[in-house]
């Protein structure tokens, strides 16, 4: 009786584990989740202690902090994993690792959730890109109106001192002096804005491209 009681009892014990570490998952999981709708960036952690007992949190306790274990995203899917042993420049390398495979897991499912076909994106793509060349092209037409104030400003300058070389040349006025370098430093402001908006065009084209070859890549395997 007592060998049948102990089994049964050993039953019942695997059963409760199991159960209680099903209910772990299911309570990271909605933490995570909750915690994704506020910061976006949530995830937990699966470890087991000295005992054998599994644990999901998000944190691992500093005497558990080289043991293997595994990263859930919010949903409470393994994302990454981390193998026992690690020391923290290892620890923190994969860290990021796993950051980066979240991140591109969760690209993905936006490209998928978002877009019906690569048409989809590209005519995103050509609006963002269109609005962005209105922008530079105001912008130009704005610096050529400040190129035509500064030029006009100079030739009054050149009148008086200490750009002028004749002797009885008066100082230059101050309201003069202060237009001048006013417009000199807009002038200057306006070029690096056109310059920033430039490259942020050449870096949305090749975003946009990356997802277009993308999104064709996850088709294509839901295809097969």
């Amino acid at each position: 009786m007592d060998n049948g009681s102990g089994v049964k009892n050993s039953n019942i014990t695997g059963v409760l584990a199991c159960y209680a570490a099903a209910l772990a998952v299911s309570l990271a999981a909605g933490a995570a989740g909750a915690a994704d709708s506020s910061s976006g960036a949530s995830k937990a952690y699966r470890w087991v202690d000295d005992k054998g007992v599994v644990h999901y949190s998000d944190s691992v306790p500093s005497e558990y902090s080289q043991s293997e274990r595994s990263v859930l995203n919010s949903q409470g899917v393994v994302v990454g994993h981390i193998e026992g042993g690690l020391n923290a420049q290892q620890q923190a390398e994969q860290a990021r690792a796993d950051n980066a495979a979240q991140q591109r897991a969760q690209h993905d499912q936006f490209l998928l959730a978002t877009y019906l076909s690569t048409k989809d994106i590209e005519q995103l793509r050509d609006e963002r890109i269109a609005l962005m060349e209105a922008q530079i092209n105001s912008a130009t037409v704005y610096i050529d109106t400040l190129t035509t104030r500064l030029t006009a400003l100079q030739d009054r300058a050149v009148r008086f001192k200490p750009y002028s070389s004749e002797a009885n040349a008066r100082r230059m006025p101050d309201e003069l002096a202060e237009e001048l370098v006013h417009t000199l430093n807009e002038a200057r402001t306006q070029h690096l804005a056109l310059d920033t908006k430039r490259n942020e065009v050449v870096e949305t084209r090749d975003q946009f491209d990356g997802d277009i070859q993308r999104y064709r890549e996850l088709t294509a395997k839901q295809h097969n």
